[in-house]
């Protein structure tokens, strides 16, 4: 017998719980356990979000990967259902553009196409050696200043915003501008007031930049997406927005991945030895993936909605019924890894879903696993008494933020 039940505000019961939930304090590494609970139960659940609209919440590894590849699953925030981040999001939704991450079919295909050049991994294995020239950089000013060192803004901050800057073409001077817009985007109480100021300003500067290559080209995104717009095969507002995407997704995600996965390795030490020691670069990227499926970076879900029923085990999803996809439940679900509460740095965990699945799988997913490869390994093998300074308890978790992490990491050695 099918389940089915309206999205509507009308009808919501107490018994549907209130999503996002509340991480443990005591393992804050673990999705919430009341999510945990609901996928033990079962893979679909129906959950109440800000807006009072009980969308589907997606736990099960199974079904999160049968879901995110069916073409009746789209990512388009305009359409009738779609289960809205916050206020801000909703609020803003006409004043952006289309992008990649707001589209489905021909026209996805046609975005993505136009941001995969950068990321391919012959591109990303020609960028390594400027990477750990960065990361280098940095530890060397660690290591000359005073201690405790922040690793936040010491290296997990920096290190992808310079080389996202530079790929991009976006001035580096300018990173305080768009890292304080950017996280306007990603704040889960973002207002009306703050998303439209955030989106605005992002998207204003990218627009001058792109318009600033047209007559001043150089060898970046940028560029390339300016030549796109003279050759008309997109708008400004559409490069402006590919462009603030990618700046926020190339540093946003992977710096909160070097601060918490640091983090997740200081608290495993045995775990944390494996990769300081090895000399095999496939165990330092085995390590990545592990790290990737166990802290899954992105919280709160990705969110989607039905364009037509769709069959699944024994529910049905009705046209128009907003889907949240939780990524962390879904790598730790034990039918597709044993024992997942465990942090196992040998592990083959390359079927996680840390990046998302299908085709709206992140498109810069080649260049973070760089990046997290240099920078943990030689983070670890340049500072081998690396601690964490201040007690476990006493660490500040970004529980009102897109990607999971940690506002302050201080450390010693």
């Amino acid at each position: 017998m099918t389940e089915t039940t309206t999205g509507a505000r009308s009808g919501v019961t107490d018994e549907i719980p209130e999503y996002p939930m509340v991480r443990e304090r005591g393992c804050p590494f673990a999705p919430p356990a009341e999510v945990r609970a609901l996928g033990t139960r079962k893979p679909l659940s129906r959950i109440k979000i800000w807006d009072g609209s009980t969308p589907w919440l997606v736990t099960g590894y199974d079904e999160l990967k049968t879901l995110m590849a069916d073409p009746r699953v789209s990512v388009d925030d305009r359409r009738p259902g779609f289960p809205h981040w916050n206020e801000g999001m909703l609020s803003t939704v006409h004043k952006r553009p289309r992008s990649v991450f707001t589209s489905d079919g021909d026209e996805h295909t046609k975005y993505r196409r136009m941001m995969t050049r950068p990321f391919t991994f012959k591109r990303v294995e020609a960028l390594r050696p400027a990477i750990q020239q960065i990361t280098d950089d940095h530890i060397d000013t660690i290591l000359a200043g005073p201690k405790p060192a922040d690793l936040v803004t010491e290296l997990a901050l920096p290190v992808p915003s310079l080389v996202i800057s530079e790929l991009l073409g976006v001035p580096y001077e300018d990173h305080k501008f768009f890292q304080d817009h950017a996280t306007i985007g990603v704040d889960r109480f973002a207002t009306k007031k703050q998303a439209t100021a955030g989106v605005v300003g992002l998207a204003t500067y990218l627009k001058d930049l792109i318009e600033k290559r047209l007559s001043e080209p150089a060898d970046d995104m940028v560029t390339e997406l300016a030549g796109r717009v003279r050759a008309q095969e997109i708008s400004l507002s559409e490069a402006g927005q590919i462009a603030t995407g990618l700046l926020i997704a190339g540093h946003e995600t992977t710096a909160n991945m070097i601060a918490l996965g640091t983090l997740a390795l200081l608290e495993n030490p045995e775990q944390l030895a494996i990769v300081r020691e090895t000399e095999d670069p496939k165990v330092v990227a085995g390590a990545v993936e592990e790290l990737l499926r166990y802290l899954s970076i992105i919280q709160n879900g990705q969110r989607r909605v039905a364009t037509e029923d769709i069959d699944i085990g024994e529910v049905t999803i009705r046209g128009g019924e907003g889907i949240v996809i939780d990524l962390a439940p879904a790598n730790w679900d034990p039918k597709a890894f044993a024992a997942p509460q465990d942090l196992d740095v040998r592990r083959q965990a390359v079927s996680h879903v840390g990046f998302g699945f299908g085709p709206h799988q992140c498109v810069g997913q080649q260049l973070a696993r760089a990046e997290l490869q240099i920078v943990f390994r030689t983070l670890l093998r340049r500072v081998p008494t690396l601690r964490l300074d201040i007690p476990f308890d006493d660490v500040e978790f970004k529980h009102d933020r897109l990607a999971f992490g940690v506002y302050t990491l201080p450390v010693s050695w």
